[in-house]
């Protein structure tokens, strides 16, 4: 027995060594650095002594899967667990991004009624990327707007206010309060009232607040102003990039501001639509846990969203596609059915409530002579034809510019000049010369770009479509069909219909735009979808 125990305490010296050597003097030294005994009576330090056992551990076995993803997000499992313990803490589990962004939805809609299902869906997305604006290049205006007061837009600021990023809700604010609130971080500028602010009534800084308000919603957007006293004064650049919410009366925004913007017109609610009283102090503790759920989401996908370049809808191309960028890449990482139903909301918004929006009169005047040379089927029109067909139009300012006095030749000539368009002299269809605008493109000394130009570039689509008439672009075509009358020639006066899509160019009038030079005759007039007598 004792052999055996002597045995193995040598075996052991041979692993560890000894505290002295037997044979001399010397002091026994640390197992892992070789320094002077300290904390025990092998090891000079607690690190060396965890040094030394890791040193001789076993490798970690594999868990083969076992242990939990960290990029997966938890989520409720189907059949509850305890179920006794109750619900588990707000925030314990996360959710998926199309979830969160329903919760907010829902929210909203308990205290709002919208004039449809877009305008839920367009809020949430904008409440929520007020959470990661600062990682984004552009965020777009949100404008709320109504005939009437009383119909939800100071609503959806009060409920925004509990829900957006370092919320600043004001109805009168400053320039310069403005540049200071923005000197650290983007806050969201909840703005009500800023009708009043718009108006030849309003404070005199409304030109300064429009132009922040313009060039706020890119990142790289500031202002310079200087600032100290007279012998250290020195200029200052602000930022002004900011996300910003405003409401007000329809009609009084400024154009430039428009542009940059998604503007939700706001309708008061009817007897029968129900919806719950606003008690603030209750929305403030309700929308708490939404709000911290919704930016933690947000910021989780912060990154994808400032790099991502999304499908956008066809129609949805230059500023507007600007704008819609980073809500279309927000409802990309929510899943879900947000992808589609937030394209479906930027369709209408920016292609079909187009011809809806509040046109400029250089615009409305293109768009009225779209429908005069459309109806007339010419592409030709003498000015003082125009100027009488112009004032003759029903509910159009025409017949009075404001002055008591109609349009003129040289108010007209002003407007489209602006467009490339000018007069030019042509020989009449009734015979003899005439002066006036033309569709097509004129050059030498009566060089400029014709009304068809202008339309295709200034015109939304839904307008020129909805001011169409006869077989123009916007109106069902059957291909394959031919020209209904084989004599036509490009000098013909009176042009008969053109019902081949392939010659049909989009978003003009095929008959103003387009010179027939091949023609088949028709065959069979039965076959013809369209008639003179139609037309």
């Amino acid at each position: 027995m004792t052999t055996t125990v002597d045995t193995t305490l040598t075996a052991i010296d041979d692993v560890i060594g000894t505290d002295t050597d037997v044979t001399t003097t010397t002091p026994a030294r640390c197992h892992t650095c070789g320094g002077p005994l300290s904390v025990s009576d092998d090891f000079c330090s607690e690190d060396c002594q965890t040094r030394w056992l890791a040193g001789r551990s076993a490798a970690q076995p594999t868990d083969a899967g076992h242990a939990p993803d960290p990029d997966m997000p938890e989520v409720m499992p189907d059949t509850p667990i305890a179920s006794w313990l109750g619900a588990p803490p707000q925030g314990s589990v996360k959710r998926p991004g199309n979830e969160v962004l329903d919760s907010v939805v829902a929210f909203l809609t308990r205290f709002i009624r919208f004039p449809n299902e877009h305008c839920a869906v367009v809020v949430a997305l904008w409440y929520c990327h007020t959470h990661i604006a600062d990682r984004l290049y552009v965020t777009p205006r949100l404008i709320l707007s109504s005939a009437e007061p009383g119909s939800g837009k100071t609503r959806v600021l009060e409920i925004g206010q509990y829900l957006v990023h370092k919320p600043e809700m004001t109805i009168s604010i400053t320039t310069a309060a403005i540049f200071r609130l923005l000197l650290d971080e983007p806050v969201t500028l909840l703005f009500d009232e800023i009708d009043a602010v718009f108006t030849s009534k309003g404070s005199g800084n409304n030109e300064d607040l429009r132009g922040l308000l313009n060039a706020g919603y890119k990142r790289t957007a500031t202002v310079s102003r200087c600032v100290g006293d007279a012998k250290a004064m020195k200029v200052q650049r602000f930022p002004v990039y900011a996300p910003v919410a405003l409401a007000g009366i329809a009609g009084r925004m400024p154009n430039t501001i428009t542009t940059r913007a998604i503007t939700i017109h706001m309708r008061k609610a009817s007897e029968d639509e129900q919806i719950e009283d606003f008690m603030e102090e209750d929305v403030e503790r309700e929308a708490r846990p939404i709000r911290e759920e919704m930016a933690a989401w947000a910021n989780s996908v912060a990154d994808k969203v400032a790099t991502a370049r999304p499908e956008r809808p066809d129609g949805v191309r230059n500023r507007a596609a600007e704008i819609w960028r980073p809500l279309l890449a927000l409802a990309d990482e929510a899943g879900g059915d947000w992808p589609e139903k937030t394209r479906a909301a930027c369709t209408h918004f920016v292609v079909d409530t187009a011809a809806d929006a509040e046109l400029s009169t250089g615009v409305r005047l293109l768009a009225d002579l779209h429908g005069l040379y459309a109806e007339r089927d010419t592409d030709r029109l003498a000015s003082a034809d125009i100027l009488s067909a112009l004032c003759a139009l029903e509910e159009s300012q025409w017949a009075d510019m404001g002055d008591g006095k109609p349009l003129n030749a040289r108010k007209l000539a002003a407007e489209l000049t602006r467009y490339g368009v000018r007069s030019v002299a042509f020989d009449a269809t009734t015979g003899g010369k005439a002066r006036g605008y033309v569709t097509y493109e004129t050059t030498g000394g009566q060089a400029q770009t014709g009304l068809a130009d202008a339309w295709s570039r200034y015109l939304p689509a839904k307008v020129r479509n909805s001011r169409n008439c006869r077989n123009h672009a916007g109106q069902p075509v059957t291909a394959g069909e031919a020209v209904t009358d084989g004599s036509v020639t490009a000098d013909s006066g009176a042009r008969p219909l053109v019902t081949d899509a392939s010659v049909t160019s989009e978003g003009t009038c095929n008959r103003l735009t387009s010179e027939v030079t091949a023609v088949t005759p028709v065959t069979d007039s039965a076959d013809l979808s369209l008639t003179e007598g139609d037309a």
